[in-house]
């Protein structure tokens, strides 16, 4: 007897299929490793292996990150899924269920389209808190996509008969909608102001299998991009849904607009040739292909940590106060490392909760080049072969900058210190990039927004200067109380 290979009984029951496409465009710088290093660079970027040039960006990274966007809005930040959630529905069941269902969505691998994509080399370097110089054996370089990179995503959700179809176009319009928010980033260092996306239009086509024109369409063409099909901004509404799933994440964010109105100097390694300026301030292509001046994240989050190490210290020079800072901003990998050599095995590294963007500093001249000198402080002349010229960002009254700044799952002394780090932005206490002592990376406040999310609720306050005097609008006695917190925290009197 012929064994059959088709089964109505065993098989899916697929009534429907949903294809939805769309280009994700890097806004910011990505790196997507390849796990590797090589002569050139400490950390090279993943390509696709039939050219060797071009980007890719894996379907296992983007199921990752939706995923964890989706159970993160549905549960909360760092609360475990069950078999109930969304997220599960959509991209299957757990690991610890031998039993579970496999995905219902197909996430297709993307590589990145022909002449939009170039390699951009940033320099990194750890910075001792004490010293405010750079660390011994800590300068490291690695590959970025520019911004403006853009990767075609296509996605397939299969429908079955005894599928509830609304609720997985919900979840799945709601963890698409993370790409356009700011919610999602792809790529290592992304809580450092790299890989922040936006998808820039979505197409959907949907082939009703129970219909022999739809299966036959679907047989025939169902591998073919949706180029017929108008692009939509909004995913819920190309979807048909109405609603997504409830915001239940905790975090404080802080929007703050400043102006420079003296000069910032973070530096890109060197000029562009031999002739240029000894120092040239960082620059980055953005999005619309147009190079500009920019305040990099990893230069704001070391600046905000080193001073919030500095804050916490001097409410108390105990251990409470580097461990505030480390539990903010992520475990220090040196003394991980060394606790485990000492023989404590729970040592584990930790990322930071603290996430920064990457920001263009709008309005600033950066053609002007200034000389300088090093002078001899016992002769008073200039020092032999001291002689050096750089190509700052120049500030003036229309030169602003936005300093993005989120904690996830706070507390109520963690947005103290967080309040404290702004009030020394906001007066121009805190200077950043290089060469503080000269003047050099001051600001201004002039807005900030503030929003506490809990419970699915949100509160929310704004700051604006008016000439010499400062508005609040909001609960001014619940900011204060959080500064109240940290003091009592740090002076041993919290938990």
């Amino acid at each position: 007897m012929t064994k059959s290979f088709w089964s109505p009984q065993t098989s899916r029951k697929i009534i429907s299929r949903i294809i939805v496409e769309g280009d994700l465009v890097l806004q910011t710088p990505a790196h997507f490793s390849n796990g590797d290093t090589d002569e050139l660079t400490d950390m090279p970027l993943l390509v696709d292996p039939l050219d060797g040039k071009t980007p890719l960006l894996t379907g296992a990274s983007i199921t990752g990150a939706l995923r964890s966007y989706l159970r993160e809005r549905e549960r909360g930040y760092g609360q475990p899924a069950d078999s109930d959630s969304a997220s599960v529905q959509l991209f299957g069941s757990l690991k610890r269920d031998e039993e579970g269902e496999q995905s219902p969505l197909i996430i297709d691998d993307a590589l990145g389209k022909p002449e939009t994509f170039g390699i951009e080399m940033r320099d990194g370097v750890g910075i001792d808190p004490k010293s405010r110089t750079a660390r011994e054996d800590k300068l490291f370089d690695l590959q970025l996509w520019q911004a403006g990179t853009t990767f075609p995503l296509r996605f397939e959700l299969l429908i079955r008969a005894n599928d509830n179809a609304d609720t997985l176009k919900r979840a799945l319009a709601t963890a698409l909608a993370g790409f356009n928010d700011g919610s999602i980033t792809l790529g290592a260092r992304k809580r450092r102001g790299y890989g922040r996306v936006n998808v820039s239009g979505w197409r959907v086509k949907i082939y009703d299998l129970t219909k022999p024109d739809d299966l036959l369409e679907w047989i025939e063409k169902g591998n073919e991009p949706l180029s017929g099909v108008t692009p939509i901004q909004d995913i819920g509404k190309a979807l048909g849904v109405t609603r997504l799933e409830d915001d239940h994440r905790k975090f404080f964010h802080i929007n703050t607009t400043f102006s420079l109105n003296s000069s910032l100097l973070i530096r890109s390694g060197s000029g562009q040739d031999d002739r240029g300026p000894d120092m040239v301030h960082l620059h980055a292509r953005q999005a619309d292909g147009i190079r500009k001046p920019i305040l990099s994240g990893t230069s704001l989050a070391g600046v905000l940590r080193a001073r919030a190490l500095k804050i916490a210290n001097t409410l108390n020079a105990q251990d409470r106060a580097q461990k505030l800072i480390d539990e903010m901003f992520g475990a220090d990998m040196d003394k991980v490392q060394k606790r485990r050599q000492q023989g404590n095995p729970d040592a584990t590294p930790f990322a930071s909760r603290v996430t920064v963007t990457e920001t263009v500093v709008q309005g600033a001249r950066t053609d002007l080049v200034q000389n300088r000198v090093s002078i001899d402080r016992f002769t008073g002349g200039a020092r032999e072969t001291a002689l050096f010229n750089e190509q700052p960002a120049f500030g003036g009254h229309d030169t602003t900058l936005t300093v993005d700044i989120q904690l996830i799952n706070p507390k109520d002394y963690e947005i103290g210190l967080l309040l404290l780090l702004l009030k020394d932005l906001w007066t121009g206490d805190l200077p950043l990039g290089g060469e503080s002592s000269v003047g050099r990376g001051r600001l201004e406040g002039k807005r900030a927004i503030l929003t506490f999310q809990s419970s699915g609720t949100s509160q929310r306050w704004e700051i604006e200067t008016n000439g010499q005097s400062l508005t609040v609008r909001g609960d001014r006695r619940a900011l204060e109380k959080f500064v109240s917190a940290l003091n009592l925290q740090l002076k041993g009197g919290g938990s």
